[in-house]
Order: structure tokens, then C-alpha cells, then sequence
């Protein structure tokens, strides 16, 4: 009689009931358990309440001990005959089996024992390694005392020797600096530091090179394009229009941090909330623009605040993901399913990024600034030419002369009888469907917050004038609005535009019926329909007054009263404004006058308007001469030099840069829990709160977007420090300590060298939060400055290289490998920051049949050869070489970039335009050079790869080049199409250059050492 192998495993459980396991015998909750339970039982009995089954919680000690819905109890601590749990994952009914067959999951024997000598052990539970602060470990001993350089290397030897393996042999010379040189500026280095380097045997020479790469301007370069993936960095708006936006000042307040070694505390604080900050600078709300990178959305017909809300998840995932190491995501729709994050947690991590306004930021720049101020002189000569025209005392201009002052007399005499009474009437009460109105001292009203697509302002007013014959609307300009306004459209229409549909007044609830309108100006962005004051009272919220084309500016509009208005108690004004994109006026004051005249709205500024409100007898000379200069303007016969001059009042564009703005407390913007996670489906009001599984005894006091700034940054949070120096080491070492980076949670990756990141994180956040320091630390260690090259007993033991017995080969990122190609050539510019640019690409991507293709016109001069993190990034259409290469589109956050080996990137490095002109360049040079082609060619090579090459590698390549030239010299190859323009035989450089391209192509070129 056999007996089933099922049958001893239940009386093995029976046993252990009996006799437990001893301490030492017990699986690690955190490293052995709680992965199968996160892997096979959370989704179902998990933090998520809404898809919980039986009742209870099997990550919770204090829930797996009490009765579940079935009555039984899913763990007895020591007895697993006596567990629920045990009994279900042994079950031989499949209807009983955990995890069930529709799971498609199933434990293998070894993870069924695992967890039965875990319950057998007495089920002891330990919380989550990360979410526990990190204390400092003690620096451990090893064997071999003469290997360690630094702390780093006694975590590291010590594992190594645990697992009986020694770490590799150092890096020669030739290998550490370029390796370390790519790593801390993303040049390789040059010919001549290279030298200075090998040859310098006195002790510290790795110190010094090391001192002077943090210290250069390229670090805060390299650097920053880290942090710009993950910062969604972009230089267009994504989705379906992508147009351009502004933001590169961000990028170069990113680049000078990082090259000031700003404490890394400051920098999370600056970018999340510099703006809270008390005297917040111009450069602390420059850094705001981290969470100015969510994506745009201006098509037509959308939604803003809905796509607003997409954008605040993606901060919040984002948030997550740069410094909580977080999924935060998954707790959009529901809770966590694996850590211990509410979908409530969620929102009210929300509610503190939540509530920021999203406006532009003019930038002081004395050279535009310069620039208006010449504008102005040049206008004023124009005005001063328009009189000394007509002033010219020349026969021939005095009959002109003579008709200028009758016609100035004349339309004097015009604009006065048309000149009435305003009286500014001033609000009792101000509402609207969701954007704040706030009464201004000169009776304006400002208008704040969200728009919507169909927004409707209702004013009441107790005016003391009886007999009212008109009102008039004065739109007018401020800074603090888009494009300083008057309007506050930002999104799809032109940016301080609005657009007017419907303009309503009812006195004492009867309607006052408007009999004409007028307006200053009015011009149309979209379509051929006229707009117009007098289209606002047609019923038709569709048409209406909009003011394109002079943004920045005062205007008005008039509306005449069919009947003079008797004596009201209340005065109600109703303005709708409807666009497919919000488009409403950012501020504006209401007017009434008591004349009988028919009131116009006049294109006059409010100077002139008051002036002409004066006798002849109480003008100046200057006065008068305002006066003259208003009417010339609107002389028909001058519109040409009026044009002229109204361009040049206009002040140049400012450099803007987009930037995050506190609300003020009287106008604070709800979050609510969305169900599922639906813009559509709002649910209750939440207030910012830390999610309770991070919350310390301080958590209750974060409350603002600042306090919750520097709570991530705390030492009392156990993720930040350890994120970031993970992040860090992964730099570095091609793979974090965490290889998921982006999660510490439980589904994440555990720890390779936990003590390691505990001690990194501590060091981090004690010595002030350089991160220049903690570079430093790491490339001076031993384990950093060990050969690459592969052991057979690696190999055999670590052919993933997770225990660090050797350095890593890694692949360059996309901007690097350009960059070292473009030092090679010597074509790269050293120049730093500024607006991005536009090196060449395959017309295929740039293609103006493409749709929303911006013009890609190649820079020239410098500006082709700038580094690659100042190229122009089209989130819908990538720079195509960085694609090729894995390069973010900056549509979402980034931890951690794919690594690909493709036919195509090998082909872009041998047939991509700026690759071409690389290899021209160094054919150039060479073909130019003196001294025999061997030595030339060690020169080439060592300008590519940095180490000497062997005598086998110059007599192959040697060979190759005159090979290549007789084929040029026979014209089998056309010379012209390849040597590209120089003073060298065409041939010699067309040798040259196809030598050099093969030299770029190497996979020492491609790889860091």
C-alpha cells in the first residue's frame, strides 16, 4: 500500500502543532513570507476593502487571529493544524484551494512549506522594511582588512565573502577615467587629461580628478538629465496638439542646483512648494516648474478641469514614484492592493498639491528690457515726426498745416460732445459658477481660480443714479492675469484673450432691454464670424465681443438702454462667457452714465479720455499736445505710421516660465475622493493628510503643501533618504541596491545590501544632504574602482553581478553617447543653459505632413552641436535618435530607462545626419594632421576610446583606411558625398572619415568601461 506524499505533508503539519519550531528555524516574515502572501493572497485578502472576500486580512496580525466570516480562525500562531489558511493552501478539493484555480496562481511545495513553518514558528509578522526608519548599521568586519577604501566597501567585501567569492582587481588608468568621467560630467575625457591622469603616480591623483569633475559645469548637466526623467521633462504640452511651451528655465535652475550642490532637502522643498516659501524668490518659483510638467491638453472640446485632474494624478504618481519610492498610482481607483495606501490616503495626498494655481511667471531680463526702452524712443520719434511734419514751416506744408488744426479742432470738438459722465457703480454682492470675483479699491473686480468652458458671472448692484441711458464694460489688463489679459484664457485660445457670448441686466427682477452697443476694439482669433459688443445681447452665447490681436490692453464696450432707467433698488448684471475652451474675463469694471447722448465706446486710453473732459482754458501745453498726439493716431490717412507705432509701444514678449502659485485662504480649491477614480464621479471632501502607515507623532501638523514638502524630506520619513541614495548607487552601479526603483513597496525588489542602503541613507541625511559628497563617496570606494572584466567564478556564482564582485559594464544613456561622440569630433559646444535647440534629425519625424508638426529648422553655428539635453523634446514626436536609444518622451515620470541592443541604433550611429558630421569633422582634422598614418591613427583612437590602442588594432585599422582610400582614389567610392567640405584631398578625408565612423561604432564607444 503506497502512501500519498499529500498524506505525510498534513501529518507533518499535525506534527509541527506538537512540536514547534525553534526561533532559529523560522522563515524571515519580511524576506521569505510576505512576498508569497503579496504575490498569491493580497488581491483577494489584502488593504483593499472593496475586493476583501471572507472577511479577513492576511497582511494584518491582528486580523488573520480572529474569526474570518467563515467562523474559523485563518492562523493559530504555533498550530498550523489548527489554521484556516494552512488547511486551504494543502487542500486536495481544487473548491477549496488557495489561491483559487481562476487565480491562475498556484504555490509551489516550496513556498506551501514555507508558510507552514512560518505559522508553525509562531506567525510572527514584522512590518515592512521600508516603511521602518533607517538607523545607522555598524560598519561590518572583513577578512581581508587591506581592501576597503571606504565604508561602502567593508557592506560589499562582507557579503562577498559570505558567499566565498573576492572582489576583481582594480581598473587600470586608461579605464577609471573615462569611467568616472562619464559618470560624474557625461564627457569622456579628453587626450590631454587623460595623460596628466595615467601619468601622475603621486598619491592622490584619483582624489584630484574626482575634485575636479564635481567642481565642473558639466556635472550639474550630466546630472540633471537624471532628474529631468523624472521630472516628465518636456518642451511641448503632449496630447493632441503639443504645442511649444516654455520651461527651460526650469531646466537651468535644475542645472545650477545641482552644479551648487544644493542640499537635497532644499531642492525636494524648492521644487514642491517654493513658492510658499516666506520672500520666496524669483528662482524658488522658477524651481516650482517640477510639477509644471504635467502634459497639457488644448484640444478643442475638452474639459479643462477635467484634464487638470488628469494632471493631478500624474503629480501624485509622480510625487510617489521621485521620492516615496511609492506606487501611489494603484490607490487612484481603490485601495492599494499591496501597500498599505486607502483610496482615500490617496486623495487626501492629493489635496496637497491640489490646491495651486498654474500661472506663467514673467522672468527680469535687462536686455529685453533694454530692447522695450529703445522701442519707446523709436515710437516717440515716429509721434514727433507726425508733428514735424505738419509743423514744417516750408510753403508747401502750410496748407497742410492749416487743414491738421481744422481737423484737430474738429474731431476735439467731435470726441467732447460725445464725452459723458461715468460713474463707477460698485457691487453689493458677486457670484459665479465656480471662479472667485474679489472687489478691487477702483471698484474693478478680479476675477481668480478655475474656469470652466461655459462660465457665468452674476453681479447685483444698488445704484444711486436715476435715469440711467447706458453702462459700459471696461476690460482691463493686469499682470497677475495670462498675457497680463484683460481675459484669462490660457488654454487653446490666445492666451489674456476672453470672449464675451451674452451680457444681461435686469433691474428689480425685470429685464432692461439693450437697444445697441459699441465697442473699442474687437477682433476674432477663430473663423470668419464678426464679433462684436452688440452680438452679447443676441441671445446667442456663441457669438460675442473677443479682443485677439491687442492682448495687454484696455478696452471697452457701451451698451445703450432702450428707456433711461428709473430709480431701481437693484441692478443685476449677468455675463456668460461660452467658447470650446474657457475663455473668460480676468477682470473688468462696470460703468453707468445719466446723459442723454448717445454714449460710444472709443479707442481712448483712460488719460485721454479724462482730458477731453477739460475746458480749452484748464489744458498745459503737454496736455494738449496728448490730445494731438491721440488724434493723429486716429487719422486714417497716418493708420501706416499708427500701425508703426503701436508695435513699438507693445513691450516684447518676456521669457516666461510656468510655475506653481499657492491659493490664497478665502478661495481654496475642494479635493474630493473620486469613485473609481472617475473625474465625473466625485465623491466626499477630503483634507491633506500623510497616508497613517508613514504618519509620526508631527504627521497631524502637515497640513499645507509646504509642510508636506518638508515632511518628505524629514528624517522621521523612512523612504526619501533611501530612495535617493538608491537612485544614486543605481547611477553608478547600472542597478539600484532596490533593483525596482521606483518601489520600495511590497511587491518591489528587497534590498541586495539592506545595511548598506540603511547606512547610505543615514550618511546621506546627516552630512547635510549633498549629493556631491555622497558621489564622492561612491566613486572612491573599491567596489566602484574595480575591474569589469568577468571571473569564471563570477560568472558562475553572480552572472547578474547583484553582489558587486566586480564592476559593471553599462550600457550609455542616449545624450551621453551623442555627447561623447560630439567631444570626440571636437564639434561640441561648451556653452551652458539657455532656450533649447534644434540639431538635425530625419526629416521623416519633423515632416510637415505630420500631424501637429512643429517647423524643425537645424541650428547652425554652436547651437548644432549643444548637448543633448538642451535639444528640443516633442513629446508626441521624440528627438529620433534619443527614442532609438531608450530615451524618455517626457510624457511620464521615469525611474528607470529600458536598455535595448538593436540593429537600428547601430545603424543611426553609422547613418544619422550629426553622426556623419562628426565623423567629417575628425576626418577633417586628420586628413590635415602631420606624421605618419600609424601614429595618427593612435591619436584617433585614443580620441574615441580614450586607452592607447594595441599594435594588432593600429596595423587593422591602418590596413582598413588605405584600403578605404584606394577605393576612394579609384573612384569605386564617390569621395564628394562622404569627405563632406574641407582643405584636404577630398579622398584622404573620405578615408578618414569612413576610419573614424568605425571607430564610433565600437561597443567601447557605446558601452561605459
Amino acid at each position: 500500500m503506497s502512501i500519498n506524499r499529500r498524506s505525510i505533508l498534513i501529518a507533518a503539519i499535525a506534527l509541527t502543532a506538537i512540536q514547534p519550531l525553534a526561533a532559529d528555524d523560522a522563515p524571515d516574515f519580511a524576506r521569505e513570507v510576505r512576498p508569497i502572501l503579496a504575490k498569491n493572497c493580497f488581491k483577494c485578502h489584502g488593504p483593499d476593502d472593496e475586493t476583501r472576500e471572507a472577511g479577513f486580512r492576511i497582511d494584518l496580525a491582528e486580523s488573520v487571529r480572529t474569526e474570518a466570516d467563515s467562523g474559523a480562525v485563518p492562523i493559530t500562531p504555533g498550530d498550523p493544524a489548527a489554521s484556516e489558511v494552512i488547511r486551504r493552501i494543502f487542500a486536495d478539493d481544487p473548491a477549496e484551494r488557495m489561491p483559487p484555480a481562476d487565480s491562475n496562481l498556484q504555490l509551489t511545495e516550496n513556498e506551501q512549506h514555507t508558510i507552514r513553518r512560518w505559522v508553525a514558528a509562531g506567525a510572527e509578522y514584522s512590518p515592512h522594511w521600508a516603511f521602518v526608519r533607517p538607523v545607522r548599521p555598524e560598519i561590518p568586519p572583513v577578512a581581508d582588512e587591506n581592501w576597503p577604501r571606504n565604508q561602502i566597501d567593508h557592506f560589499i567585501l562582507a557579503r562577498l565573502e559570505q558567499e566565498g567569492l573576492a572582489p576583481s582587481p582594480p581598473s587600470d588608468r586608461y579605464t577609471l577615467i573615462r569611467r568616472v568621467s562619464l559618470d560624474l560630467i557625461g564627457l569622456p575625457p579628453t587626450p590631454e587629461e587623460v595623460d596628466a591622469f595615467v601619468n601622475d603616480q603621486t598619491e592622490g591623483a584619483y582624489q584630484r580628478l574626482v575634485d575636479r569633475l564635481l567642481r565642473s559645469p558639466h556635472y550639474g548637466e550630466r546630472w540633471a538629465r537624471r532628474w529631468l526623467d523624472l521630472a516628465r521633462y518636456a518642451d511641448t504640452n503632449g496630447y493632441e496638439k503639443d504645442r511649444p511651451r516654455s520651461i527651460w528655465p526650469y531646466r537651468d535652475w535644475v542645472i545650477d542646483a545641482l552644479n551648487d550642490d544644493m542640499p537635497f532637502d532644499r531642492f525636494t522643498i524648492e521644487q514642491l512648494a517654493g513658492d510658499m516659501l516666506p520672500g520666496a524668490t524669483v528662482e524658488q518659483r522658477i524651481a516650482t516648474g517640477f510639477h509644471r510638467n504635467t502634459m497639457l491638453n488644448e484640444e478643442g472640446g475638452i474639459d479643462p478641469l477635467e484634464f487638470r485632474f488628469h494632471a493631478m494624478t500624474d503629480r501624485v504618481a509622480t510625487t510617489g514614484t521621485t521620492w516615496l519610492g511609492l506606487t501611489l498610482g494603484c490607490a487612484q481607483c481603490h485601495t492599494h492592493k499591496y501597500d498599505p495606501i486607502s483610496h482615500r490616503e490617496y486623495y487626501q495626498l492629493m489635496a496637497f498639491l491640489d490646491n495651486a494655481d498654474e500661472p506663467e511667471l514673467d522672468l527680469p531680463d535687462p536686455a529685453l528690457e533694454e530692447q522695450y526702452q529703445q522701442q519707446l524712443e523709436q515710437a516717440d520719434q515716429l509721434l514727433a515726426g507726425l508733428g514735424s511734419t505738419i509743423d514744417d514751416p516750408r510753403p508747401e506744408n502750410e496748407r497742410r498745416r492749416e487743414a491738421v488744426d481744422r481737423e484737430f479742432a474738429a474731431w476735439l470738438e467731435q470726441q467732447r460732445e460725445q464725452t459723458v459722465d461715468w460713474t463707477p457703480l460698485t457691487p453689493v454682492a458677486m457670484s459665479s459658477n465656480l471662479p472667485l470675483l474679489t472687489l478691487e479699491e477702483d471698484n474693478a473686480v478680479f476675477v481668480s481660480g478655475d474656469t470652466t468652458k461655459l462660465d457665468t458671472y452674476q453681479l447685483r448692484y444698488r445704484p444711486e443714479l436715476e435715469g440711467i441711458t447706458a453702462v459700459r464694460l471696461e476690460a482691463l489688463p493686469d499682470d497677475r492675469l495670462p498675457a497680463h489679459g484683460p481675459g484669462m484664457t490660457y488654454y487653446e485660445g490666445t492666451k489674456g484673450d476672453f470672449f464675451l457670448g451674452e451680457f444681461e441686466l435686469t433691474a428689480d427682477g425685470t429685464p432692461v432691454v439693450i437697444a445697441d452697443a459699441s465697442e473699442s476694439y474687437a477682433e476674432n482669433r477663430f473663423g470668419a464670424n464678426p464679433v462684436s459688443a452688440a452680438l452679447c445681447t443676441d441671445g446667442n452665447v456663441q457669438t460675442g465681443w473677443s479682443v485677439h490681436g491687442r492682448i495687454g490692453e484696455r478696452h471697452t464696450a457701451v451698451f445703450l438702454l432702450q428707456e433711461p432707467l428709473g430709480k431701481c433698488d437693484e441692478l443685476k448684471l449677468k455675463m456668460i462667457f461660452g467658447r470650446h475652451f474657457a475663455s473668460s474675463l480676468g477682470k473688468f469694471r462696470l460703468s453707468a452714465t445719466t446723459d442723454p447722448r448717445r454714449a460710444q465706446a472709443r479707442d481712448l486710453t483712460e488719460e485721454v479720455e479724462s482730458l477731453l473732459a477739460l475746458p480749452d482754458g484748464d489744458l498745459d501745453e503737454a496736455q494738449l499736445q496728448t490730445l494731438r498726439t491721440a488724434f493723429l493716431l486716429q487719422a486714417p490717412e497716418l493708420a501706416e505710421q499708427t500701425q508703426q507705432i503701436r508695435h513699438l509701444r507693445k513691450r516684447p514678449a518676456a521669457v516666461t516660465t510656468l510655475v506653481m502659485l499657492e491659493r490664497p485662504p478665502e478661495n481654496p480649491r475642494p479635493t474630493h475622493i473620486h469613485h473609481r477614480g472617475e473625474f465625473l464621479q466625485p465623491t466626499e471632501p477630503v483634507v491633506p493628510a500623510v497616508p497613517g502607515f508613514l504618519a509620526d507623532d508631527d504627521a497631524a501638523s502637515v497640513k499645507t503643501r509646504l509642510d508636506f514638502a518638508r515632511w518628505i524630506v524629514s528624517s522621521d520619513n523612512p523612504l526619501t533618504a533611501r530612495v535617493a541614495v538608491n537612485r544614486q548607487w543605481a547611477a553608478f552601479f547600472g542597478r539600484g541596491i532596490v533593483g525596482t526603483q521606483e518601489d520600495f513597496g511590497i511587491q518591489g525588489d528587497p534590498p541586495t545590501h539592506p545595511q548598506l542602503l540603511d547606512w547610505l541613507a543615514v550618511e546621506l541625511m546627516e552630512d547635510g544632504w549633498s549629493m556631491k559628497r555622497l558621489h564622492k563617496l561612491i566613486v572612491m570606494s573599491a567596489a566602484y574602482r574595480q575591474s569589469s572584466i568577468v571571473s569564471p567564478e563570477h560568472l558562475e556564482a553572480d552572472p547578474g553581478n547583484r553582489l558587486l564582485g566586480r564592476a559593471p559594464r553599462i550600457r550609455l544613456e542616449a545624450e551621453v553617447l551623442r555627447d561623447s561622440i560630439l567631444t570626440a569630433s571636437g564639434l561640441l559646444s561648451p556653452k551652458i543653459g539657455g532656450p533649447s535647440v534644434y540639431p538635425p534629425q530625419p526629416a521623416s519625424v519633423t515632416s510637415e505632413g505630420t500631424y501637429g508638426a512643429l517647423p524643425w529648422t537645424a541650428s547652425e553655428g554652436e547651437d548644432r552641436y549643444r548637448r543633448s539635453l538642451y535639444t528640443f523634446s516633442k513629446r508626441t514626436a521624440p528627438f529620433a535618435m534619443y527614442a532609438t536609444f531608450d530615451g524618455p518622451s517626457g510624457e511620464a515620470c521615469v525611474a528607470r530607462r529600458d536598455k535595448s541592443n538593436t540593429p537600428l541604433q547601430a545603424l543611426t550611429l553609422l547613418n544619422d545626419q550629426m553622426f556623419i558630421e562628426a565623423s567629417q569633422a575628425l576626418g577633417r582634422e586628420f586628413a590635415m594632421a602631420g606624421g605618419p598614418v600609424e601614429d595618427r591613427m593612435t591619436r584617433l583612437f585614443r580620441r574615441c576610446l580614450t586607452r592607447p590602442p594595441g599594435a594588432e588594432e593600429v596595423a587593422d585599422l591602418t590596413q582598413f583606411f588605405e584600403s578605404q582610400l584606394t577605393r576612394f582614389e579609384s573612384g569605386e567610392l564617390d569621395a564628394a558625398v562622404v569627405s563632406g567640405e574641407g582643405e584636404a584631398d577630398p579622398t584622404t578625408r573620405a578615408a578618414w572619415t569612413v576610419t573614424a565612423r568605425i571607430l564610433l561604432n565600437l561597443d567601447e564607444m557605446v558601452m561605459r568601461p
